[in-house]
């Protein structure tokens, strides 16, 4: 079974294609224009054991807001197009990643119904340039958790540096996926019978 898929997603604001393959390598190649998002998306790769590609074109001259947000829904899409009827998943999964003096726990049920708890509160330091606001990282896990329809909770435990705050909650969102797409059966994980 391959769980691969790609998406195209052109807007007035945005070009975004990317590719993904759940049971890859870790492979991550990723161009959005904004450096730390990159780093950023590359630990969703990396962690997650994904191969995952990302380029995104921006108006980026107006805000990173646009180009984030996007880039979210169109990976949501993208991961749940690749889990299918998601038949064998674990489809829970929990953390609590350290990062230096950021510890974060993080939460997730591939559940079908979209959820967001984001407590985070990274310093409000632009990172890398052009500036990456740590505040759109909440608008990124909005857009990829409704579209993706998973239920994901991410809780800040301690942290003052913004970069390790959202390092730490991508690898530990990263590492969820990783064990929660694992699969372990043949039956769909829910007594509905669907996700």
């Amino acid at each position: 079974m391959s769980r691969t898929a790609s998406c195209e997603r052109t807007t007035k604001e945005t070009s975004i294609r990317i590719s993904l393959d759940v049971d890859g390598s870790g492979d991550a190649s990723v161009t959005t224009g904004l450096p730390f998002f990159d780093h950023m998306l590359a630990q969703l790769g990396k962690h997650g054991g994904f191969d995952l590609s990302v380029e995104a074109k921006g108006d980026l001259d107006v805000d990173a807001h646009h180009t984030v947000e996007d880039v979210g829904i169109a990976l949501g899409s993208v991961l749940a197009d690749a889990l299918g009827d998601k038949a064998g998943i674990r489809r829970f999964a929990s953390i609590s990643l350290p990062l230096d003096e950021a510890l974060i726990d993080v939460a997730l049920d591939l559940s079908g119904r979209p959820f967001l708890t984001y407590e985070l509160s990274p310093a409000a330091e632009p990172l890398g340039s052009p500036p990456f606001d740590p505040q759109l990282a909440e608008e990124f896990w909005r857009a990829f958790a409704t579209s993706a329809a998973i239920t994901l909770h991410l809780r800040q435990i301690s942290g003052k540096n913004p970069h390790h705050v959202l390092e730490a909650s991508f690898k530990g969102v990263a590492r969820c996926l990783r064990d929660a797409v694992r699969v372990d059966g043949s039956a769909v994980p829910s007594t509905k019978g669907v996700l």
